[in-house]
């Protein structure tokens, strides 16, 4: 980069250029920010491949309270409802909001926005833009509204790398660049570079995220929280892609069956059926799968002939495919798409860290329990970035100090994904968890490239290993019951490494003994 990082100095530093982060830079205006994007905006981002939308209750059969009914019973129990409700209220100002920086939500003739219906929600309250492609056209405003906003400072191409932190507090943001490692001097630090979906063999997420903003958080001492709860997607296109496309949920909310190669709808006897919570839908998948069955989305008779229409970007990908909805039936499996977990933040964003916040993917605000509601995650990004920003305006700027260069390799989990599918996926049981947690413990400690992965790996798998039940989307073979009390689940890097060195040391033990 060509600009002298000293001219930086202070200034919020905002990392990922997804919707959570460039909405908190926007809501920061007009105090002068740095936005750091791995790649150029837009391009890299999760925020611009969900379809979903984003679920906010305005229909005249709905309310705020029938919202919250349904997020609580998605959560399995694990919903904190204070901050729940809360987001849940400020849906409709965050819909304006984004309205006013010029999203074209989908509405009817009448200028009233249309309401969509999506897995596990009693009621029509998903807000479209674009009909399936919501994420790229929030993506194309919000960019467009961050590249001519004066007071916000792009870098994109520098990763950040490690966060210096001195008596847990932050002080700057190491990050690479072409030329070298380079330090950027601040008191305040939002993370806003979400999901783990590169950690993955099969993920509806771009390869490339595989839990940076986790690492950077661990790795600076921070609480994190939820970590075991991974939710998959029950229906993504079932081809040689990686990632795999995503057959949005509003498909099945317009009346979609699923079926197997004999044309039957296995799933009729699951309460809700197509429309049950994701993780009953994709366990339901799997299963079927796992006999020898194939699974196939059926669009033929509905949507029918108005799918091409209402869902544009899987129409396109099926044709890419060499699928024509209209006739054939779609192949589906489950595939990594959302992590529930994420840095433990309070309402504000507030890490356990002075001067660090995190805000959409890469934090756990408690909204999503064991297993998020449809389209309650952009809502949540949306809604959260202003009380971030918000947080941030109100802090100090903090002491402006440098510390020692270090070169940290660039994060790459190739070789851990066959390892963590097999441990974290849909179905988990306790032995394939410890082989994981065994293989990662060393990397983890190490300074490599699959370190930071491995560490954040190491992190969900000692989370899953700890809880001996199954709950929302975190389903233990070995422990297929509910535990008697519901807890929310937190860990620091230093307590998981502990914990599987005493995993190792057990194992070891177990081994001589026989």
């Amino acid at each position: 980069m060509s600009a002298d990082v000293r001219s930086f100095f202070g200034r919020p530093i905002i990392i990922g250029g997804g919707i959570a982060g460039l909405l908190t830079a926007l809501h920061l205006a007009p105090e002068p920010v740095l936005l750091l994007s791995r790649t150029p905006l837009g391009a890299d981002a999760s925020s611009a491949w969900a379809q979903g939308g984003l679920a906010v209750s305005l229909g005249v059969d709905d309310d705020p309270a029938l919202h919250l009914a349904d997020t609580l019973a998605a959560g399995d129990g694990l919903c904190d409802a204070e901050i729940a409700t809360r987001i849940l209220h400020a849906a409709a100002d965050a819909i304006e909001t984004l309205a006013t920086l010029g999203v074209r939500f989908d509405r009817t003739s009448e200028g009233a926005l249309l309401l969509g219906l999506e897995a596990a929600h009693g009621r029509r309250r998903i807000v479209h833009a674009g009909g399936d492609g919501s994420g790229q056209e929030i993506m194309r405003a919000l960019v467009e509204a961050v590249r001519s906003a004066p007071s916000i400072t792009v870098v994109e191409g520098v990763e950040a790398r490690r966060l210096a932190v001195e008596d847990n507090t932050v002080r700057g943001v190491w990050a690479s660049c072409s030329m070298s490692p380079v330090f950027f001097g601040t008191g305040r630090v939002v993370l806003a570079t979400g999901g783990i979906g590169g950690l993955f063999l099969d993920s509806t997420n771009p390869s490339g995220s595989c839990g940076q903003g986790l690492a950077l958080a661990a790795r600076a001492g921070a609480v994190l929280a939820d970590l075991e709860f991974i939710q998959f997607h029950p229906t993504a296109l079932d081809g040689p892609d990686r990632p795999m496309p995503l057959i949005s949920e509003a498909v099945r909310g317009e009346g979609a069956t699923i079926v197997d190669e004999t044309g039957r709808r296995f799933l009729e006897g699951v309460p809700g059926a197509e429309l049950a919570p994701r993780d009953v839908v994709a366990r339901a998948i799997s299963k079927h799968l796992s006999k020898g069955h194939r699974a196939f989305l059926d669009v033929r008779e509905k949507p029918g002939s108005a799918f091409a229409r209402q869902f544009p970007t899987i129409a396109s990908a099926c044709r890419v495919a060499g699928i024509d909805p209209a006739y054939d039936l779609i192949p589906i499996r489950p595939a990594q798409h959302y992590h529930m977990g994420g840095v433990a933040v309070d309402p504000d964003g507030r890490s356990s860290v002075a001067g660090l916040w995190a805000c959409g993917e890469v934090a756990s605000t408690g909204l999503h329990g064991a297993n998020r509601l449809a389209s309650n995650s952009l809502t949540e990004a949306v809604v959260c970035a202003r009380w971030v920003a918000e947080s941030v305006a109100g802090s100090p700027i903090g002491v402006r100090t440098r510390s020692k260069a270090r070169e940290i390799p660039a994060p790459n989990p190739l070789s851990l994904r066959p390892l963590l599918s097999r441990a974290l996926g849909v179905k988990r049981h306790g032995e394939f968890l410890r082989d994981a947690v065994s293989a990662m413990l060393p990397l983890a400690e190490l300074h490599h490239a699959a370190s930071d992965p491995a560490a954040v790996g190491l992190m969900i798998a000692v989370a899953a290993l700890l809880r001996e039940e199954s709950r929302g989307a975190h389903y233990r073979t070995d422990f297929p019951d509910l535990a008697v009390f519901a807890r929310r689940s937190r860990l620091t890097l230093d307590g998981a490494l502990a914990t599987a060195r005493e995993f190792a040391c057990s194992s070891t033990l177990e081994e001589l003994e026989q």
